[in-house]
């Protein structure tokens, strides 16, 4: 079987890099919000263009932040609008709707999988306070576009990185182009952890000040709390360990492009839809996407010939029982996605058979 993703042999090239990392911070004695820290936050604000990154427990919690934060700052508003992509992972929405903001759902472009600029500008509204463009798959947005209709109405980005490190257009990267951006390095992102983690990217300082408080129990000095905080610190050991993958993300991407490049140019049979990639920098294949009519019948073609496959994702966030008041609510472009979406294998250790493989037989289906 061909794995859809395969982290033990992935982690298992840096074994001996990352087993130094372990063992000095074992060494160290020093756990939480040490030298480890403010090293992989030094550098990771290096790679993404930015003055600051804030490392925090998870994706989600990034987002969480950032906007509890401009709530916080007296930016945001309980009831104010945050305009986020329809089809987008459910923690974009989540995050929002944990600090009583209102998410308000934008159509994707068909194309892309991302967030329509030209659908945007229809949906603000008097409460709108911002814009959440997430980078789907890999792939950056239209973020000129966005940035443009966003100083039209003077509304803050806010990144949704989770899927995009590195992505790069017009010499920016992802997580440079927001007032503010979340990124997660869960085990399975293209920069992932050996466990839950995450980091936010500004250039606001004002904002940092804030967010360093609230991630620690609402305190910048111990037992003096501010503000009614969270516990959402990226320990030492996670840290340490990000930043020896992060020395290793760009050479990684460059393969991944490569066999990307292999499935865009040699599958040719007509029932797959394939990615469209706008730019080739812009985007780092976190996942490749196709779409064809009857998924299940596909999927289930390949499971029987040996190739692993997963789906993102199934269920499209208005159909979610979370959000049960949006379930009767249309969203034709997210729901032919999110019925035709297949995720093929894609990492930097796939071996070139296995590429072959999965081409031969995507061809004779």
């Amino acid at each position: 079987m061909i794995k859809f993703l395969d982290l033990q042999k992935i982690n298992a090239q840096y074994k001996e890099e990352l087993k130094q990392a372990f063992s000095r911070v074992l060494d160290s004695g020093w756990y939480i919000m040490g030298t480890e820290l403010k090293q992989f936050e030094a550098n990771f604000a290096a790679y993404c263009g930015v003055d600051h990154a804030i490392g925090v427990a998870n994706g989600l919690d990034a987002l969480i932040l950032i906007i509890r934060a401009y709530k916080e700052m007296g930016i945001f508003h309980d009831g104010d609008e945050i305009l986020v992509p329809s089809n987008t992972y459910i923690a974009s929405i989540l995050a929002i709707s944990a600090n009583n903001l209102i998410p308000v759902l934008v159509e994707p472009n068909l194309e892309t999988y991302n967030i329509d600029p030209l659908l945007v500008e229809s949906k603000i509204t008097s409460k709108t306070k911002a814009i959440l463009p997430v980078h789907l798959y890999g792939q950056l947005c239209d973020m000129p576009g966005i940035i443009a209709i966003a100083n039209k109405y003077n509304l803050k980005v806010i990144e949704d990185c989770a899927q995009a490190h590195g992505a790069i257009l017009n010499n920016k990267k992802a997580g440079s182009w927001g007032n503010a951006s979340g990124f997660s390095f869960y085990p399975g992102k293209n920069l992932g952890a050996l466990g839950d983690a995450g980091a936010i990217t500004t250039n606001d300082q004002d904002l940092v000040v804030c967010i360093r408080a609230l991630l620690n129990y609402g305190s910048h000095v111990k037992y003096q709390n501010l503000y009614k905080g969270i516990n959402s610190r990226l320990d030492e050991l996670q840290a340490a360990l990000l930043d020896v993958k992060l020395n290793n993300l760009d050479a990684e991407t460059e393969i991944k492009r490569k066999i990307a490049n292999r499935y865009i140019k040699e599958i040719v049979n007509p029932k797959i839809i394939l990615p469209n990639v706008v730019n080739a920098m812009a985007h780092v294949w976190h996942l490749f996407v196709i779409r064809t009519e009857n998924r299940e019948a596909l999927q289930n073609y390949l499971t029987n010939n040996g190739v692993q496959t997963v789906i993102h994702y199934p269920i499209p966030p208005h159909h979610q029982e979370a959000y049960k008041e949006w379930n009767s609510l249309r969203f034709p472009i997210s729901e032919l996605i999110h019925n035709t979406v297949i995720s093929l294998p894609l990492n930097s250790l796939i071996l070139s058979t296995e590429v072959d493989k999965i081409i031969r037989l995507l061809n004779e289906y």
